[in-house]
């Protein structure tokens, strides 16, 4: 039985991934990603103030969106980041202490996976989902190849997803994607260019609502 987050990640099918902005930009760029409609948002802990901004988003925002860790790659890192606030916990990496550590408190886990054997380890460690990464690499063939025997594990690509080839991710078996640089424009965030930020989430969230009715 899938946990509400899960459900709700399965829903809205896009996390929202903040790297490299600066603690100054933090809390505009979420409030901008929220007005445009997007609940996921992770913060990567090698992003400069990671666990503050993961603490206020979960204080200004907690109401309409659901704040997380993304590379967080050894147990210390998880605690930090769950005593921070985070929701849930992403890596590019299957590290089986952190996967134990999240379940046992309640906090869901995504851990990188590239192959079927990581994928399946993942899993039995008690990661709810997998993240599939890198995407862009690996292609939406080798999702699709994956999915065959896998089907049972819930995936997320992330990587090289853009709004020419997100709906092909999901239709390929894809639960959700992680969206970068290709959804948090540092330009735009340099710029202040906070309402073109909204319009450009609001175009990837209406690009997956046709996905969401299947």
């Amino acid at each position: 039985m899938s946990s509400p987050l899960m459900q709700q990640l399965t829903q809205e099918k896009i996390i929202a991934i903040v790297r490299g902005i600066s603690p100054n930009d933090g809390n505009a760029t979420a409030k901008a990603l929220a007005d445009g409609g997007i609940v996921f948002l992770e913060v990567t802990l090698n992003t400069d103030g990671a666990l503050g901004m993961i603490s206020r988003f979960r204080e200004a925002y907690g109401d309409r969106m659901r704040i997380g860790a993304g590379t967080v790659i050894d147990l210390s890192q998880a605690k930090e980041a769950i005593a921070a606030g985070a929701e849930y916990l992403i890596a590019p990496n299957l590290d089986e202490e952190v996967v134990r550590y999240g379940v046992e408190r309640g906090v869901e886990v995504w851990p990188g996976t590239m192959t079927p054997t990581e994928i399946v380890r993942a899993h039995k460690a008690g990661a709810s989902a997998v993240k599939l990464f890198p995407m862009g690499s690996l292609g939406i063939n080798y999702l699709k190849e994956i999915r065959a025997p896998l089907n049972h594990i819930p995936m997320i690509a992330t990587g090289g997803v853009n709004l020419q080839n997100i709906k092909s991710v999901l239709d390929a078996g894809a639960i959700a994607v992680g969206l970068g640089g290709n959804l948090i424009d540092k330009q735009l965030v340099k710029d202040g260019k906070f309402d073109e930020l909204t319009k450009l989430a609001r175009s990837f969230v209406n690009e997956v609502q046709g996905a969401k009715l299947v």
